[in-house]
């Protein structure tokens, strides 16, 4: 399928820019954002309702980034879609740039969240879920969260109050790469069996892969098409993905890669076929 790929291609672009991003800064987090990649590819090329033109459009779907630490994969994708030059990229965490290293609606336009503290972007969500409702909007809230942060107490107070309310204009989609800040989630805080554990709360739950373009479409077809309960698809994604020094390695986690690192990430890159 042409479609499927143009949205590779624009996944692998994401990466590249990913890398240079944080390469420049010397600061940022990598390995969030390669494993990201192709679900923001699709979300930006086939998925969100939204107007690169016109970010504050009333109508467009909200997309909240809980885990706001990977903000270089929103960053590099909505630079693709248009909602900004591409050469701004260079300028993630400056002073004074848009690009902050955490998203800030004060900066940029597009930004729905502030974000920052994990586990706040479901409680978010929820409440912007319950607004379009109450005005009559049939937009849908997209709700990107970390396996990690579902550590936090607060994520499990949003999911039940989800369910109580049938937001089914919510879904949720978790970057379930196994890994955080600290290690990997099974030696940090074992959080299995994450299905079994929404769907006890009432979610609709589903589970793909989230390196292969057609099961991301399906997946989120799926979720608009469901009535009744709020969904949250479960994407398994590798950390660092396409750059394979940083693959299912945690210390990608948060450390930028130097002149060198870069210089090979970008090589690989470069020699990726779709």
């Amino acid at each position: 399928m042409e479609d499927t790929k143009e949205i590779k291609i624009f996944a692998n672009n994401i990466r590249k820019n990913v890398i240079k991003m944080v390469t420049a800064a010397k600061s940022g987090h990598p390995g969030g954002p390669l494993g990201l990649a192709d679900i923001y590819a699709v979300l930006y090329k086939k998925v969100l309702n939204h107007k690169p033109s016109d970010p504050d459009w009333e109508d467009r779907d909200r997309l909240i980034l809980s885990n706001g630490h990977v903000c270089a994969v929103r960053y590099a994708a909505m630079a693709q879609a248009g909602f900004f030059p591409e050469s701004e990229l260079l300028t993630f965490r400056n002073i004074n740039s848009k690009l902050q290293g955490h998203p800030s609606t004060r900066y940029l336009k597009g930004i729905e969240s502030s974000s920052g503290s994990l586990g706040q972007g479901l409680s978010i969500s929820v409440g912007i879920a319950l607004g379009a409702r109450l005005s009559k909007k049939d937009y849908k809230v997209y709700a990107c969260i970390s396996d990690g942060e579902c550590g936090e107490g607060m994520t499990w107070e949003a999911a039940q109050s989800a369910a109580h309310y049938k937001t089914d204009n919510l879904i949720a989609f978790m970057d379930k790469n196994g890994i955080q800040i600290d290690g990997f989630t099974k030696d940090v805080m074992n959080l299995e069996p994450l299905n079994k554990k929404f769907a006890a709360f009432g979610w609709n739950v589903l589970e793909a892969d989230g390196h292969n373009i057609e099961s991301i479409i399906s997946a989120f077809e799926k979720a608009k098409s469901h009535k009744g309960s709020p969904t949250i698809i479960l994407f398994d994604t590798v950390l660092g993905k396409g750059v394979s020094f940083m693959e299912n390695n945690p210390g990608w986690h948060g450390t930028p890669p130097n002149a060198e690192q870069e210089k090979k990430a970008l090589e690989e890159l470069e020699q990726v076929t779709v």
